[in-house]
């Protein structure tokens, strides 16, 4: 992590199932107080945290339950937002994902002006935040984003379990509404939910 000392807060923020197939779209922010990061590096808080696809599901599952704990301590605050199947069809993927990026980072209350948003790939915040930095592997650089990373991808994997339960045909808990073969097969077999995206699956349908 770089020297943000200047500012008061760091948002990092991530998005998790742009790729999918079936599923929300979901976008972590998750908020840093500068003050009680340097303390927590110290103590070594941050020991072993990575991108959260390099993470085995457990270890994601840990670091879940460490970050709901600081947040309890009040030095960290996080949001996940979701933007749903209809809405991608309708806007598209990537003001879907903005939109549901603009809710997650209004609940996390800092100024714009003395806040510092690092976001991954090629996310943008709302103009406002003045002070933003978008980062290549940004997962892999910053601890906010890794942070977000872990949340959104959580959130989002237990969200597809729960609509799985709905919709047992499609191993939904497995692949996550990703576009594997057995996902394609159960499509053919089974037709499409209202969770599918289905400006993704045109040739599915034709």
């Amino acid at each position: 992590m770089h020297n943000h000392e200047k500012y008061k807060c760091i948002i990092g923020i991530d998005e998790v199932g742009r790729g999918s197939i079936a599923g929300p779209a979901a976008v972590g922010a998750l908020k840093l107080q500068v003050k009680s990061v340097k303390l927590k590096v110290k103590e070594g808080w941050f020991h072993g945290l990575r991108d959260s696809k390099k993470l085995t599901p457990r270890a994601r599952e840990k670091w879940f339950e460490k970050i709901k704990d600081a947040q309890t301590e009040g030095w960290l605050d996080y949001a996940v937002m979701f933007s749903s199947a209809g809405m991608i069809d309708k806007k598209g993927i990537v003001p879907a994902i903005y939109s549901a990026l603009v809710r997650a980072i209004r609940k996390l209350s800092c100024g714009p002006v003395e806040t510092l948003v690092l976001l991954d790939g090629g996310l943008k915040a709302p103009r406002k935040y003045i002070h933003q930095q978008t980062i290549i592997k940004g997962d892999e650089k910053e601890f906010a984003i890794a942070l977000a990373s872990i949340v959104a991808k959580v959130t989002r994997d237990n969200r597809m379990r729960s609509i799985a339960r709905r919709n047992p045909n499609y191993h939904l808990h497995a692949h996550k509404g990703y576009g594997t073969s057995a996902h394609y097969e159960a499509l053919k077999q089974n037709g499409i939910t209202k969770h599918h995206r289905k400006s993704f699956l045109k040739n599915v349908m034709s």
